[in-house]
């Protein structure tokens, strides 16, 4: 597992380790700083050989205590360094001033105010380490300058790029809109941050650094999707893995549940049907095969077919449409207390209608987009909107864990920055970004194949938090090997090839 922690989480560590002597923050610091160096030096190995301009910039806190590390050992390296400091060097933190006075052993200490322009002329590297995990406020007019007069250099970032929340990954300065980094140089673990919202954007190359704390699991953590296991089909007939109904829209508008059908087939469901109105029927036959059909008008109907005590997942929503039938439908498939997905006019209905959300249950799965998620959850959506003035602010996170909770389910809030959530503390992201990223996934249809495949995945036993999680992961490695030019139709028809390489 690879967790993302918050600031707090990584400063309850960096004390942990402190308070039980197995290290000193001056040890963790001079680590810090010689692992910037390091990344530097290997992302850029003509600067390794020495002779060479920087200017660090140090904040007030420890961030900037790594500063004054950094800038040491590239003076010691024949580097030409200048330095510049933004508050009172009197009221740094102790071990921060140790490294401010072991710089101003080797030279001078500047005023951040005394930072013009003309300092970023030439100047090969700019390193950031303003405020890092720290930073709680947007900042003042003048360092919005400063760094923004950074653009055309290379900038390396210490732990977060200024104006980056690294627990929402909100700039908290939204009028910088360029990169803020080249690279960040993060320590012993990714931060929520480095990928939610803006981070990606703006944390350029991502690089994580040992510098020897522990690596006990973290209660309340969040982990990041990085493979999936459990796939491999045991010996059985079809129905030993799962049938799952996906219902349908009315004629024309049966694409979508056909695009949901083909990805829970895909992903290893025994069998699949579409259930449509009779109208529809030969419609959808004209374009399935291995998918069965379904008479199913109503909620009566859909009772009937649930009879079946075979079929064990449910999807709902994809092309069903808002009308009274549809949310008897719904009511009928939550009543079943069938695992069930429950993704496009399904959460549009439910968060109108009080009573239908109150009848969720922990078998469901629902899948909003952000649009979706607002329409059930408008206190939280708001309250994730507002402008992060102070920290720590409320994040993805945060309002995927309290829609969780709220809902009594588990919730897959989309975006290439994909939280997963269940009721309790349990919470991961599946990041479609930096190597994984995939943004011919924004077309049409991609997100009713993802609907299927959590559904087939239910279909075969998994739990609603593990289908979630590995219909998302799977979902981006079908965009990665296909490529660009990605169509909805081509998601399912990936699968082999991505379970082919995973050995399966």
């Amino acid at each position: 597992m690879t967790e993302l922690l918050t600031a707090a989480q990584m400063r309850a560590i960096e004390a942990a380790a402190i308070t039980s002597g197995e290290v000193t923050g001056l040890e963790l610091m001079e680590r810090a700083g010689r692992g910037v160096v390091a990344a530097t030096f290997e992302e850029w190995p003509e600067l390794a050989e020495g002779g060479h301009r920087a200017v660090v910039l140090c904040g007030p806190g420890n961030n900037g205590g790594d500063g004054f590390v950094v800038a040491r050992l590239l003076k010691e390296a024949g580097w030409d360094v200048e330095v510049f400091l933004y508050g009172d060097a009197e009221k740094l933190p102790p071990d921060a001033r140790v490294n401010y006075e072991r710089w101003g052993e080797l030279g001078e200490v500047a005023a951040i105010a005394s930072c013009t322009s003309h300092r970023w002329v030439h100047q090969p590297i700019v390193i950031d380490a303003l405020f890092g995990t720290g930073l709680a406020r947007p900042l003042t007019e003048d360092l919005r300058n400063i760094l923004m007069a950074t653009m055309n250099c290379r900038r390396v970032a210490v732990d977060v790029p200024s104006m980056l929340s690294s627990d929402t990954g909100v700039m908290m300065s939204p009028v910088f809109h360029s990169s803020a980094a080249h690279l960040t140089v993060t320590f012993h673990s990714r931060k929520l941050g480095h990928l939610l919202c803006d981070g990606p954007a703006n944390c350029g190359e991502v690089r994580v650094v040992d510098i020897g704390l522990n690596h006990k699991p973290i209660e309340g953590a969040v982990e990041l999707l990085t493979h999936t296991d459990n796939l491999s089909k045991r010996v059985g007939h079809k129905y030993s893995h799962g049938h799952a109904l996906i219902l349908c829209g009315s004629v024309g508008k049966g694409g979508a549940a056909r695009l949901a059908a083909r990805g829970a087939l895909r992903v290893g469901a025994g069998a699949v049907t579409v259930g449509c109105p009779p109208a529809a029927l030969i419609e959808n036959a004209a374009q399935l095969n291995a998918v069965m059909l379904r008479k199913i008008k109503g909620a009566d109907a859909l009772t009937a077919a649930l009879e079946d005590a075979r079929i064990n997942a449910l999807c709902m929503g994809p092309g069903l449409g808002v009308s009274d039938e549809s949310r008897s439908l719904i009511e009928a498939g939550l009543k079943s207390g069938r695992a069930i997905v429950l993704d496009a006019d399904a959460l549009t209905l439910i968060g109108r209608d009080a009573p239908l959300f109150a009848m969720l249950h922990d078998r469901c799965v629902l899948t909003p987009h952000a649009g979706e998620f607002a329409r059930m959850f408008p206190d939280i959506a708001e309250k994730l909107a507002a402008p992060a003035s102070k920290g720590p602010a409320y994040s993805k996170v945060d309002a995927t864990r309290d829609a969780a909770r709220r809902a009594g389910c588990t919730v897959l809030f989309k975006g290439p920055d994909t939280v997963i959530a269940d009721p309790s503390v349990r919470c991961s992201i599946n990041a479609s970004v930096y190597e994984r990223s995939a943004p011919w996934l924004a077309t049409a249809g991609s997100g009713d194949v993802l609907a299927g495949f959590i559904t087939g995945l239910l279909a075969r036993g998994f739990a609603p938090m593990k289908a979630a999680e590995t219909g998302a992961w799977l979902h981006t490695e079908c965009a990665l090997s296909f490529g660009p030019g990605l169509i909805a139709e081509d998601l399912p028809e990936e699968l082999p090839k991505v379970f082919r390489a995973l050995g399966l």
